[in-house]
């Protein structure tokens, strides 16, 4: 397999950051490390002040044509997209269009009557209140049919708030819809139109853009997603549908001008850029996760939309930004961010390995086969295959999962885990998932 790398010099020093000297090929060994483990598929770019470390495609763009990945390639961004609708809503309070203060009825007609008290920074900070229309159960069913935003707003117009405007966190891709359409009414043409003019055009981003299937695309990557063992093609979704909370596409090259333009102040006055990243309820800025870890503050995102997982960690203060993207679905991305992103900054990490696998009797995993409840709409289905367990959440495709023991069982592909429950008898009666730092118990029924 050809793969394309771009280095600035052999050894890149940090001396002048205040930080140690981490070479290029240490950083590409991480990524191949999770490469090799079918954990990433898709590009990584590694830079400082805009200068090179590492730029590289792992694994296969199109696997039909086995076309190789390369650091150019173009991979749908899912919701890295929402910090350019964070960014184009202060440009237009800049070209005095509107006000982020404004409620969101000033632009939405027949506005229901729950929304009067949310304002465009509700929306942006996820704390609207707005359920998440990605989430509702009938969302898989209809994601391959048009739907600009009036017809999108639709779905969730008239659901109850979850919350009082203004109280709490919760992210919500209803949100980012509605801010799409505010942005049409205020700027007079369409979004991708608005944020291509204002943003893409200005800062050279030549390779990002609003993503339309029905274009002709150089150096698209197809999006795959991971059915049991095998890979499949990505479910169809319909790009109207994400429009402001996902749409767009681009390149880790591209993304690394983005990171330039954003630390020199190229879009918005330092007073704007203060409130583009002032983190509220839950970190969350306006389209950024705005954090501090182990002593710096790291401004990031990731994204996942059909065939695509992606994520972006910023660290300004040192100059340093980490862009990874896949076309796979189910990868490591998040994990494998977070680890150039700690080399980059002088720390060490431990290489990814196949974790250790043990054999549990077919009559064993014959006793988990079943449906579990994590929630009312969410349904996490395990079959047997053979002698291996399958998978399945509502709407999601099958993902295979191998035993640590007996009771405790993982994908290879990304960081969740499974423990199978049992009452005093020895039956069967449930499953915590632990993911993303959370544990959530599931009922069998």
């Amino acid at each position: 397999m050809k793969t394309r790398i771009l280095i600035a010099a052999a050894c890149l020093s940090m001396a002048a950051l205040g930080q140690t000297q981490v070479t290029p090929q240490r950083l590409d060994d991480q990524a191949q490390g999770y490469a090799r483990l079918g954990q990433f598929n898709g590009s990584v770019v590694v830079a400082v002040d805009g200068r090179t470390l590492l730029a590289k495609g792992y694994g296969m763009a199109n696997r039909e044509w086995e076309i190789a990945n390369a650091a150019d390639t173009k991979f749908r961004l899912g919701s890295i997209t929402k910090q350019f609708t964070g960014m184009a809503v202060l440009m237009l309070e800049q070209q005095g269009k509107l006000k982020v203060s404004d409620p969101v009825c000033s632009y939405v007609e027949a506005c229901p009557q729950t929304w009067k008290p949310i304002t465009i920074h509700h929306l942006l900070t996820h704390t609207s209140g707005i359920p998440n229309f990605t989430g509702f159960p009938d969302y898989q069913k209809t994601m391959m049919l048009a739907s600009p935003p009036a017809e999108t707003l639709k779905r969730f117009r008239d659901k109850p708030l979850e919350f009082d405007p203004g109280t709490k966190h919760k992210y919500s891709n209803s949100g980012y819809v509605l801010l799409g359409h505010i942005i049409e009414k205020a700027a007079g043409q369409s979004y991708a139109a608005y944020i291509k003019q204002q943003i893409f055009t200005p800062l050279g981003m030549n390779d990002t853009g609003y993503d339309s299937p029905a274009e002709v695309l150089p150096k698209r990557a197809a999006g795959y997603t991971r059915a049991g063992s095998k890979l499949e093609n990505a479910a169809y979704l319909d790009m109207s549908i994400p429009h402001a909370a996902g749409s767009m596409y681009s390149t880790a090259l591209d993304l690394m001008l983005w990171d330039v333009a954003l630390r020199q102040g190229k879009l918005l006055t330092p007073e704007n850029y203060q409130r583009y990243f002032k983190p509220g309820i839950g970190d969350y800025a306006y389209g950024w996760n705005v954090q501090k870890r182990n002593g710096v503050e790291v401004i990031s995102h990731g994204g996942g939309i059909n065939g695509f997982s992606t994520t972006i960690l910023r660290v300004p203060e040192r100059k340093l930004v980490v862009v990874a993207l896949s076309n796979l679905e189910q990868s490591q991305v998040g994990r494998l961010g977070q680890d150039l992103l700690a080399l980059a900054l002088g720390r060490e990490v431990e290489t990814p390995k196949a974790a250790a696998e043990v054999k549990v009797p077919v009559e064993t995993l014959k006793q988990y086969v079943g449906e579990y409840v994590l929630s009312p709409a969410f349904i996490l289905t395990v079959t047997l295959e053979g002698d291996t367990l399958i998978t399945q959440a509502t709407g999601q495709g099958k993902i295979a999962i191998y035993a640590k023991d007996e009771a405790t069982f993982a994908p290879r592909e990304f960081a969740a885990e499974i423990v199978f429950q049992r009452d005093a008898s020895g039956k069967v009666t449930g499953l915590v998932l632990n993911q993303g730092g959370r544990k959530m118990p599931a009922t069998r029924r």
